[in-house]
Formats: structure tokens, sequence, C-alpha cells
């Protein structure tokens, strides 16, 4: 990821020298040293005043081919300062901005990362790891080609499990508790909508379980069978085969069941 940045701090360097700024010949001298300023506190990682001379490049010369770059350099110089939500604000402002950027997939990446940092732990609330996963799936569906859509995958699967994972921690918390309903929801989330993830067997086997429980042995033997079925090695399989044995039942499909009609 650190070389990600560098590469594209090296390539806005020598755009900006390249193109040269479309100020008036005046403020050539103050422009220079403003940014000069801002690439010298960026060096030194002292990112908040690095930020705040680019972004007063931004308010001073905003017409000119320079604000867009400053901004941009901003927004990378506050997620360096771990201001993450400021980071996103700015990215977003730079987006509406310049629609037509060649570095809106840069932004999307960054703003992909700021809450990817900031994702909390499994149990918690996960708008961070959502809207992380929502970055990452524009980048993915928008910029397939780019050089950040890799590691956008990467860290998609990533979130994605995660998510799945707190899930399944409130579905066991509510077990415990002998909710079984509010379990079963939770449980329901996983089986419907991320069935890729390495969480799908044990959410299968405590579905069946607090069916089990509920004395509803059809929807609990249909999930096992598909349990089963797909896992058969599981030792989560062998886990709920034992309960439902316990029962005096066995894994057996149903075509009625609601899991039949959402696994793929």
């Amino acid at each position: 990821m650190k070389n990600l940045f560098s590469l594209f701090l090296l390539l806005i360097l020598i755009a900006s020298c390249a193109s040269g700024p479309d100020v008036e010949p005046y403020s050539q001298e103050k422009l220079d040293k403003i940014y000069n300023d801002a690439v010298s506190y960026l060096d030194k990682k002292q990112y908040e005043e690095a930020a705040d001379k680019f972004l007063s490049i931004e308010r001073e010369y905003p017409y000119s081919n320079w604000s867009e770059k400053a901004l941009l350099m901003a927004s990378y110089s506050l997620f360096e300062a771990k201001k993450f939500n400021n980071a996103v604000n700015q990215l977003t402002r730079y987006m509406q901005l310049y629609p037509n950027s060649k570095d809106l997939a840069y932004a999307n990446y960054l703003i992909g990362l700021s809450y990817y940092l900031q994702v909390a732990n499994i149990g918690r609330d996960q708008i961070n790891s959502k809207l992380a996963l929502q970055s990452f799936n524009t980048i993915i569906d928008r910029f397939p080609e780019s050089e950040y859509a890799k590691d956008s995958r990467i860290k998609r699967d990533l979130v994605v499990d995660h998510i799945a994972g707190s899930e399944m921690e409130i579905g066991r918390y509510y077990q415990k508790r002998k909710q079984h309903s509010a379990a079963i929801n939770r449980f329901k989330v996983i089986i419907s909508e991320y069935q890729t993830t390495s969480h799908i067997e044990e959410a299968l086997a405590r579905y069946s379980e607090s069916y089990i429980s509920l004395g509803i042995f059809t929807e609990a033997q249909s999930s096992a069978a598909i349990l089963g079925y797909n896992y058969p090695n599981s030792e989560w399989y062998e886990y709920i085969y034992n309960q439902l044995e316990y029962a005096g039942l066995r894994p057996k499909e149903e075509r009625s069941s609601w899991i039949k009609e959402v696994w793929k």
C-alpha cells in the first residue's frame, strides 16, 4: 500500500512540474513557496501542516490547475495524519468538484482505506465496514483495470468476512440467552447474504440448532442436509448431525423450506 502512495505522490509532482501552474505571473512566486512548503511538510511527516498548506492553495487559486492536485494531496495528507473523517470529507468534495478526474479510482480507494482502518471489533457496530465495502465495490465495478482494483478485491473479501463474523457473534449471543428467534434472524442473514465467507458452515449448523430448540424440526433437518451436502467433512456437520440424532432425527431436504429458496 505504501508503494502505491509513493507512486501516486511521484506522479502528482511530475504532473505539476510538467504542466505548470495556470495562474497570473505575479502569483507564481507565492504559489511556488506554498506548494514547496506543503511538500516539505509531507516529507517530514508533518501531515496536518502539509494538509493546511495544500488546502490554502485550493483556497487562493481555486481556478488554477493546481487546485485539483492540491485538494487531492491535502486529502492524502489527512489520511496519513489518521484524520480519516476529514480525509473522507475532502475526498468526497474532490469527487463532486472533479467528476471526470483521472484520479477518481485513487480517491475512492483512499476513502475505502479510511473506513477500512476504522473497522470496529466483531460484535460492535459495523457501519465503517459497510462503507468500506461500498467504496471497494465502486472501484471493482467502475475501475476494474486500475492499479487499485486488485487490493480492493482482497480488502472487500476481508470486510465481507468481518461483517459476517459480526452477525455470527450477535447470533451466538442471542442463542446463549435462548432467544432463538432473534438468533435465527442473524444466522439467516449470513446464509442468504454471506454464503462465501468462512462463517457459513457454523451459520448453517447454528440455524439448524436453533430450530431444534424451538421444536421446528423440518427447517432444522433441511439446514443440516444442505450443510452435509456442501461440506460433508465439516466439524459443524458432525456437530449438528449429533444434535439431530439426539432428538431422534436425521438431516432431510424439504422443498418448501426457506433455506432451499435462498441457497445458491
